[in-house]
């Protein structure tokens, strides 16, 4: 794979406390449509980023303030790559209930990791399950 040029990059750590990512999460929309995304491309890159800190924060790190999210963005015009880590004890994606099951239907979970495969190109947890790495590559071909 080639080296790539990452063009905007940003690394922080948030308390686990509700409301505090949305900052971060606006800096990272308006840096998306300022590398010419779409904005259907933003709203779903966007919309993946904020389940991904919400699971951490809440189900990660219990909602415990003291506890931290460790995020990581690098974005070009062409892709954007996303890490987030809480100190959680971590959780097994396979374990999670498919929300789209009759079953489940009616049951709460699972959604916030559906919208992130659904948005993004590569969804993956590290072994310990408390690490998320997202990927959204753009298609920049031309239309034939």
């Amino acid at each position: 794979m080639p080296i790539h040029s990452w063009t905007w990059s940003t690394s922080e750590s948030l308390p686990s406390v509700r409301g505090v990512s949305r900052g971060l999460v606006n800096e990272v929309h308006s840096q998306l449509l300022s590398h010419g995304w779409t904005e259907h491309e933003a709203f779903g890159a966007r919309l993946a980023l904020e389940e991904a800190l919400i699971n951490a924060m809440l189900h990660g790190n219990g909602g415990d303030s003291r506890k931290l999210v460790r995020f990581d963005c690098k974005l070009s015009s062409r892709r954007l790559w996303l890490q987030i880590t809480d100190q959680g004890t971590g959780f097994n994606p396979s374990h999670v209930p498919d929300c789209t099951q009759p079953e489940n239907l009616e049951t709460p979970g699972g959604r916030g990791i559906l919208l992130m495969r659904t948005f993004m190109n590569r969804v993956e947890y590290n072994a310990a399950g408390n690490q998320v790495v997202m990927e959204k590559h753009r298609d920049t071909t031309p239309a034939a």
